[in-house]
């Protein structure tokens, strides 16, 4: 049965007064209580955020069914304008120095969160391999393949296929929480010596991809490119 503009209008305008009514506000309260402890350095379960947030476990569980869910809730949350990035730009290397450029500053700022997302995919698949994960839902990631093919697009037509898919997994390698652990934690950098080598990093990927794709793909040239 089709349904009227007017129809539609109306269900959108009960929509938004429901977003802006005691449950939006009761689900808000529970994800910035859950960020507040994730930016702490905690894990939460569902339980536990709504004894923080002084809401009733059966109540949270109606917002949030599992813990997956809910830590997904904060990262997409804390990822925000990441989530939206676009550039009109049709060069790949300054697509990438952008993403990164606009990238960088706010997963440094959710930190601590998106390391608490981490342990809980950590610990889940050691639970998988243990086989004591149950039928708990997985937390997925994987915000950070969209971007990193989206930052890339203009070599879609210009790679093959599986050289283009290999040129994003290799970006991820130096894109989301993980480059802070291996440079900030290990190496000891400062937030302007990480973000110096994860855009180094990337340019000489790109590069390396691109005169790989013009010297037929052997790699010959793709030394010479990024020494």
């Amino acid at each position: 049965m089709g349904i009227s503009r007017q129809q539609a209008t109306t269900d959108d305008d009960a929509g938004e007064r429901a977003e802006r009514g005691p449950r939006a506000r009761t689900k808000r309260l529970m994800l910035e209580t859950a960020t507040r402890l994730m930016q702490a350095g905690v894990t939460p379960s569902v339980s536990e955020v709504a004894e923080a947030a002084e809401v009733s476990r059966a109540t949270a569980y109606r917002y949030f069914p599992s813990q997956a869910a809910l830590v997904q809730a904060v990262v997409d949350e804390g990822l925000g304008p990441i989530l939206t990035w676009q550039s009109t730009s049709d060069d790949a290397e300054r697509r990438v120095a952008d993403l990164f450029d606009n990238a960088m500053p706010r997963i440094e700022a959710f930190e601590a969160t998106f390391k608490a997302a981490l342990k809980l995919s950590l610990d889940q698949w050691a639970r998988r391999q243990a086989g004591t994960l149950g039928g708990e839902p997985a937390f997925t990631r994987g915000h950070r393949v969209d971007l990193l093919k989206e930052a890339i697009a203009p070599l879609k037509g210009r790679l093959p296929p599986r050289d283009f898919n290999r040129l994003a997994q290799a970006l991820s390698l130096i894109f989301g929480v993980e480059v802070l652990i291996v440079l900030k934690d290990i190496w000891g950098l400062d937030s302007r010596g990480t973000r110096f080598v994860a855009q180094w990093a990337a340019g000489a990927l790109v590069r390396a991809a691109v005169a790989e794709s013009i010297d037929g793909g052997d790699g010959a040239n793709a030394a010479v490119v990024v020494k």
